[in-house]
């Protein structure tokens, strides 16, 4: 069986397609699209197309395909770009046949459509004179591709523009078997010509640094530096602007029914030390640094298999659905992770999710984190702690437009008293927290979200 993989930024207008198309094989039993923080719907739309839909932890196309190859479940895989609309019917076929019939371990595509600019101008010639071997591809930076996973795993992927032709010389350094398909005619977008410069110029290093292996080993090959992208950024989509009401969730305890770092710790096998550090370290920013470091050099899908043994409340995409549809924003605050986060909130079709950025490198763990600016207390903070929740609250507040006095928020720990007590309706769910309990405008009992519904007036 294949796995389709597609990296995905901002392609709502034609990700459905694509996904649709691929769900006709009966070769496919599992498509996964990698977003790579889309502020637009690719997320749901993906959702609702039938995909599993996973959040990148760095920026970059490169990233995406790594983290796919490492939550994809099939020897063999298939990698489509998401913005095009003219896959031939037997895409998936077309492009596996090779690995089927093991006359291939990777295959690249070549399509009716002039090489590009980047290709001819660059990509060619620097391949004539480093790997002359490589110059039978006609489309050698082309970005549909197949493999087995048990060699596609063993790349070291670019984040940028270098990708398509580095997994092609890297395949061909591991010895590997390469074939290339002919799959038709094919439309996709032109670059701009600021594009095409910062192609060229990714696309030659990705093809140098390989080319003199020696130079390559004494210095760290120059890397793409991904222009910032917040988290506030991300979680202010467009078409979620002018919307009045806010619904905020906890996620440790909350919306799960666990905390993802006490499961993490007794799962990887950590638990003596997450016992030191919570308890010989008083402040919030140096128990959240030195926690960090206990997750170093574990892997995206390391961490994501731990947060999905933690269940979800029951009835939790069924109230999240039911809000958005009578108009709320939904979204997750949390001091554990943005990985953890973003994939709850995928599951739940939440809008946004908001947490401390727990580095990644090569998609494992560096043991570095990253606290978000708009946690720390600033001159209008209403309270007196550093790091505290109610502040991602004001500026949520204000980036939205939506008065605080409008927004929901719901905890269950000394962490969220704050955050209940400042927005205009605080709940207390299923929580022991006595000074929580007595802040709190409401208190749900039982580990359900129904009774938010009826708190808030909301249709079911």
């Amino acid at each position: 069986m294949v796995t389709v993989i597609i990296p995905a930024l901002n392609e709502d207008e034609t990700i459905v397609s694509v996904i649709s198309l691929v769900k006709k094989s009966p070769m496919v039993s599992e498509v996964i699209v990698m977003d790579d923080k889309s502020p637009d719907n690719t997320v749901t739309v993906s959702k609702e197309a039938g995909a599993t839909v996973y959040t990148s932890t760095t920026l970059g196309k490169g990233a995406s395909m790594r983290e796919g190859i490492l939550f994809s479940k099939n020897e063999f895989l298939l990698f489509l770009d998401a913005d095009i609309t003219t896959y031939p019917e037997n895409i998936v076929e077309l492009m596996t046949a090779p690995l089927v019939a093991g006359t291939a371990d990777f295959v690249k595509s070549v399509f009716t459509r002039q090489a590009g600019r980047v290709t001819e101008l660059v990509a060619k010639p620097l391949l004539r004179l480093l790997f002359p071997d490589l110059t039978r591809f006609s489309q050698p930076l082309s970005g549909m591709v197949a493999g087995k996973k048990s060699m596609l795993q063993k790349l070291d992927l670019e984040n940028d523009y270098g990708v398509d032709i580095g997994m092609l010389i890297d395949m061909h350094l591991l010895g590997a078997r390469i074939s290339e398909v002919n799959i038709g005619y094919i439309e996709n977008r032109m670059q701009s010509w600021e594009q095409l410069s910062k192609m060229s110029l990714e696309v030659s290093r990705a093809i140098i640094s390989r080319g003199e292996p020696m130079q390559a080993k004494e210095g760290e090959t120059l890397k793409k530096v991904n222009s910032l992208r917040t988290q506030i950024e991300y979680a202010v989509r467009e078409n979620r602007q002018g919307f009045s009401r806010m619904v905020i969730f906890d996620m440790d305890n909350t919306l799960l029914k666990g905390s993802f770092i006490t499961t993490a710790s007794r799962i990887l096998g950590f638990e003596e030390e997450l016992i030191n550090i919570v308890t010989h370290n008083d402040t919030a920013i140096m128990r959240t640094k030195l926690i960090a470091t206990l997750m170093k050099g574990h892997t995206v899908k390391e961490v994501l298999d731990v947060a999905d043994t933690i269940p979800i409340v029951e009835d939790a995409l069924e109230v999240v659905t039911d809000l958005k549809k009578n108009g709320y924003i939904c979204g997750i605050i949390s001091d554990s992770y943005d990985v953890v986060t973003n994939h709850i909130k995928n599951k739940l079709g939440m809008d946004f999710s908001v947490a401390n950025e727990l580095e990644f490198s090569r998609s494992a763990a560096t043991g570095e984190v990253k606290i978000p600016s708009y946690f720390l207390r600033t001159k209008q903070s209403k309270c007196s702690h550093e790091y505290c929740k109610s502040n991602v609250i004001r500026q949520l507040s204000a980036s939205y437009g939506i008065d605080i006095s409008n927004i929901t928020a719901i905890g269950d720990s000394d962490n969220d008293i704050c955050m209940v007590r400042e927005c205009g309706t605080g709940i207390s769910f299923h929580s022991q927290n006595k000074y929580l309990n007595l802040v709190a405008d409401h208190l749900i009992t039982v580990r359900s979200f129904s009774p938010l519904l009826d708190i808030l007036g909301v249709k079911k």
